[in-house]
């Protein structure tokens, strides 16, 4: 994900403060990892830097000074340009469900009862998942964010199901070779 692209989308609501473009990224993007502060004021720093935004002004209101910022017609561009580009699906996809399977399978271990306490720890994260979507009053950016992350656990899933399946033909190959 980039964050250069996420604070320019955010930006293109209007001028922000570094410290509510964060708070809008954690309600915006629930699912991701919440941003720091540092990497929100580095970030906008490198934007400015190159002529993607600009500062707006400053606001005390009573408390420390804060910097607005504010996207360019440059920014705005970067972002329409980021947008509509196509993401390419991964050319390798690994993760660390199959490298332990693989691994375990290599170690002559029982790769199935791994299996079956990753089955279990997925489903309880979809049902947590599927409790958030559906409480009442959940944003449209919560809703959007479990779906897609259950989608990827169901892949999960479809997965270490076909594998459980093939573990015995997986173990003879390898101890065959």
């Amino acid at each position: 994900m980039s964050t250069r692209h996420i604070l320019l989308g955010l930006l293109a609501g209007g001028p922000s403060h570094g410290y509510d473009l964060k708070r809008r990224h954690d309600e915006r993007f629930p699912q991701a990892r919440p941003l720091a502060y540092g990497q929100v004021y580095t970030t906008l720093q490198r934007l400015v830097r190159d002529g993607l935004a600009e500062v707006d002004g400053t606001d005390s209101a009573g408390g420390p000074e804060r910097t607005r910022y504010r996207s360019t017609g440059e920014g705005e561009r970067e972002l329409a340009k980021w947008t509509g580009e196509i993401t390419p699906p991964a050319p390798f996809v690994t993760n660390e469900i199959f490298a332990k399977v693989v691994c375990a399978i290599l170690a002559s271990t029982d790769p199935d009862d791994y299996l079956r306490a990753q089955r279990a720890a997925h489903m309880e994260r979809m049902r947590q998942l599927t409790a958030v979507k559906t409480a009442q009053g959940a944003d449209l950016a919560t809703v959007l964010s479990a779906d897609y992350a259950l989608s990827h656990l169901d892949a999960d899933l479809r997965w270490m199901n076909t594998t459980a399946a093939r573990l015995t033909t997986l173990t003879a190959e390898v101890d065959a070779a």
